[in-house]
């Protein structure tokens, strides 16, 4: 069974594209009867708000004929911006020699925050350098990664 994440991703991935944005991240946030579905929205020559309002009102047509989400709900649209999430191993493989901010749901070597280098890839693994040393970081255990952007 597909998760709520998953179910989401499906219907609204296509109707992004269909409007010549890729859909970057995808967050669904539940607060009590509340939620909010938040969209990152990425284009080869950068966002605008316009892209992101016309996103919103197709979105938001789909999600109102199909309504995947049962309770109230806020759709948010916005770029990645500079300080990028990254949300899976090909958005990682697009950032080789980058500096990167992970947060790791569970400590890995006593710790569970690493900034340093994004290395590379390796099968199901992100490789971040930190002071010279390597770390082998699986993705499932990633709970957040971010681009330290350069100004």
């Amino acid at each position: 069974m597909a998760s709520k994440h998953d179910e989401l991703r499906a219907l609204i991935e296509p109707v992004v594209e269909s409007m010549g944005c890729e859909l970057w991240g995808l967050e669904y946030l539940t607060q009590g009867r509340h939620a909010t579905l938040r969209l990152f929205i990425d284009k080869e020559d950068g966002i605008l708000v316009e892209d992101c309002a016309n996103v919103s009102r197709q979105v938001s047509a789909v999600m109102d004929v199909e309504d995947p989400i049962s309770c109230e709900y806020s759709l948010e649209v916005s770029s990645p911006g500079a300080d990028r999430a990254l949300y899976s191993l090909d958005q990682y493989q697009r950032y080789i020699g980058e500096k990167v901010k992970i947060q790791l749901r569970v400590p890995f070597e006593g710790r569970r925050k690493f900034t340093g280098i994004l290395n590379a890839v390796e099968s199901d693994d992100v490789v971040v350098v930190v002071d010279k040393e390597e770390f082998l970081l699986p993705i499932g255990s990633i709970d957040k990664a971010n681009i330290i952007p350069r100004f």
